[in-house]
């Protein structure tokens, strides 16, 4: 069983066993096979150190924001929430998700849903959701376990499908799906989007920068001059004890420094990752596609898009981010149980996604707005359920994703309704 969920956990070996198959099945050398096989896993662990660096230089920002601007509250943050999750629930959540991989191959397999979710953090932070609602609501374990794994692979093979139109539109090409539970999110950013549409041709990536900002043309320079505003504004307002504290060894103004330049090097990682295991994992796939599972496609996680639109991904951020941060102005204005935090890792990814999918229907006007309004539901959503996880003792982080509280929301409402 450890050995089944770790695989399932890993998904560097997951995706490198899938370009494997896919390469046997076209009846390639063996030298081509290992090669392949190879790349996909190195590509793969590339792409994630680089996010794993990127998450890393985000946390530290967390916290220098949030003691600089004495923010009070509960960061949403699907790991630690996961982490909590698991020390209570960890059989119910563990077969959850490997239920849910098993039921995600049988519903694209049998239903026009034809995308394989290869994000499989995403699925256990879902599966755990989805475990804790069921839980709440007083189920045992293994009918918990067949109801949250049938669902969780059911979203797998669906959801993606909602964003299936704006990737054709972003990537030039059906090959690939997102994996990235905020795809209800995406889809509404895309949608958002289109009230731009008369302007879509003016795009993120076509804005004329004065020539003193000429530099942003570059995307990694503007990402390094982005994160260094922030990185400082947070150090010295949060001051020289706190960002000391945060520094170790090094001189508490070099930190912020050092941290905005080690996201911005995480970014162009990941970026060369994303390219290197992309193309490897798309050829391979389809042999898997033409076999096993006609027409299906590989969902991937969201910094595959990145490429298509990298000023995107800074615009959304930003302005996901202060939407979030506005949402925790309005919560404590207007003295809501809960105040929900948003997390700059969170943010990133997210919004920067929807940054993106905006992007491509409206223009850099359709990336602030799609972005902005996905930052409100990444702040907003959460507080509902917040509730139902602290009843089974789940408290300090929850689950910020859109996904994840859409369905969670609809799937308590429904279990309520029917009085389990």
């Amino acid at each position: 069983m450890d050995l089944i969920i770790s695989f399932l956990s890993t998904p560097a070996v997951l995706l490198g066993l899938v370009a494997m198959i896919g390469l046997l099945a076209q009846k390639k050398s063996m030298t081509e096979v290992l090669t392949g096989t190879f790349k996909t896993i190195i590509g793969f662990l590339v792409f994630s150190s680089g996010g794993s660096i990127m998450t890393g230089a985000l946390q530290n920002f967390n916290t220098l924001f949030q003691k600089g601007f004495n923010i009070v509250g509960v960061v949403a943050s699907p790991e630690a929430a996961t982490a909590l999750a698991q020390t209570e629930f960890a059989f119910v959540t563990s077969c959850t998700l490997i239920l849910g991989f098993l039921m995600n191959l049988v519903i694209a397999r049998i239903t026009p849903f034809k995308n394989i979710f290869f994000t499989t953090g995403h699925s256990l932070f879902f599966a755990c959701v989805l475990s804790l609602i069921l839980k709440a609501h007083q189920f045992a374990d293994i009918p918990a376990i067949l109801i949250g794994g049938t669902l969780l692979g059911f979203f797998s093979a669906a959801l993606p499908q909602l964003c299936q139109p704006f990737m054709r539109r972003i990537t030039g090409s059906d090959e690939t799906a997102i994996g990235h539970f905020n795809m209800v999110g995406y889809a509404l950013s895309g949608y958002i989007g289109m009230l731009f549409g008369k302007h879509k041709d003016k795009t993120t990536e076509h804005i004329n920068f004065p020539k003193w900002l000429s530099f942003f043309r570059d995307f990694l320079m503007g990402v390094a001059a982005v994160m260094l505003v922030l990185f400082y504004i947070s150090a010295l307002k949060a001051g020289r004890d706190v960002t000391q504290e945060l520094a170790g060894t090094t001189h508490w103004l070099v930190f912020p420094f050092v941290q905005a330049f080690t996201f911005t090097a995480g970014m162009s990682i990941l970026m060369t990752g994303v390219r290197m295991f992309l193309s490897e994992i798309t050829a391979a796939f389809v042999s898997i596609s033409e076999k096993f599972i006609p027409n299906s496609r590989p969902a991937l996680d969201v910094p595959t898009v990145f490429p298509f639109a990298p000023t995107a991904v800074i615009v959304g951020f930003l302005s996901s981010y202060v939407a979030g941060l506005l949402g925790v102005l309005v919560m404590v204005v207007f003295k809501f149980p809960v105040v929900i935090i948003p997390a700059a890792h969170i943010c990133f990814f997210s919004g920067g996604t929807a940054g993106v999918f905006g992007n491509s229907t409206g223009g850099w006007r359709g990336a602030i707005a799609g972005s902005f309004v996905i930052g409100l539901l990444l702040a907003f959503l959460p507080t509902v359920l917040y509730p139902v996880y602290g009843s089974l003792g789940i408290e300090g982080s929850t689950f910020p994703n859109i996904d994840y509280n859409v369905m969670g929301i609809l799937l308590d409402k429904l279990l309520s309704l029917f009085g389990q």
